[in-house]
């Protein structure tokens, strides 16, 4: 069998800042070769939530996944969180401090089909279970709602296989709908406080609504479902 030769990767012109630091530039280079590793376990645990939304599809008529987007931080992000919790700038630090760099976000009709997603993953055999943090029940003090976990994914390499973590945000449209709001208002924010603060109790006030039209548009659907039960019920007996 023919020796593969590695490919060579140039770092971006963004970190053209950092060549001054030799140790620091092939510590990103050889991140940036390993990469492919963060984009495999964004795609192993993609094609879990695929095949669940397909078996629902299939089995019940119903997929209670909404859709599905993802995203690998870019090394900017990734140097710029490392230098802001005071990490060691190398790849030991990413791979071992940050459980960020793969990122899914899965998007739910309703509250209930956020939980029942996050327990059929977390329950199979090759995904482990790290962290889970409920911002749904216990919501962020600006009235952010999702439910995060940390999971890890086995990815199978021709060599190796490497346990990758990677981060699982699962929320409603409507939570989805806020949030998104939210983080592009963050960036148009203004130096004045007092203009700032009520933004942000006026940012707090729409979360609050938005959540209470969540629970009423589950609440509606529970009894649409539970008629539709009952009179498939009685055509049976």
């Amino acid at each position: 069998m023919a020796l593969l030769k590695k490919k060579e990767i140039k770092l971006p012109h963004s970190l053209a800042g950092f060549d001054d630091n030799n140790d620091i530039i092939s510590n990103l280079t050889e991140f940036i070769n390993t990469q492919q590793l963060y984009r495999s376990a964004i795609r192993e645990v993609q094609t879990k939530l695929e095949i669940l939304a397909d078996e629902f599809n299939v089995h019940y008529d119903y997929n209670p996944i909404h859709h599905i987007e993802t995203r690998l931080k870019s090394p900017e992000s990734i140097l710029e969180k490392l230098q802001r919790k005071q990490f060691e700038l190398s790849i030991e630090s990413v791979r071992h401090k940050l459980t960020d760099v793969a990122g899914i976000r899965v998007i739910c009709n309703y509250i209930e089909d956020v939980y029942l997603i996050a327990d059929l993953l977390t329950k199979q055999d090759d995904i482990e279970l790290l962290r889970r943090s409920d911002y749904i029940k216990k919501p962020k003090e600006n009235g952010y709602r999702s439910l995060h976990l940390i999971v890890t994914v086995p990815v199978f390499l021709s060599e190796r296989t490497e346990i990758v973590p990677v981060e699982v945000q699962i929320r409603t449209i409507a939570m989805d709908f806020w949030a998104s709001l939210e983080h592009k208002l963050k960036y148009k924010s203004v130096e004045d406080a007092s203009y700032d603060n009520e933004v942000y109790d006026e940012l707090k006030n729409c979360a609050d609504i938005i959540a209470d039209i969540d629970e009423r548009m589950h609440k509606l659907y529970q009894k649409i479902y539970n008629m539709r039960d009952n009179e498939s019920n009685q055509q049976l007996s």
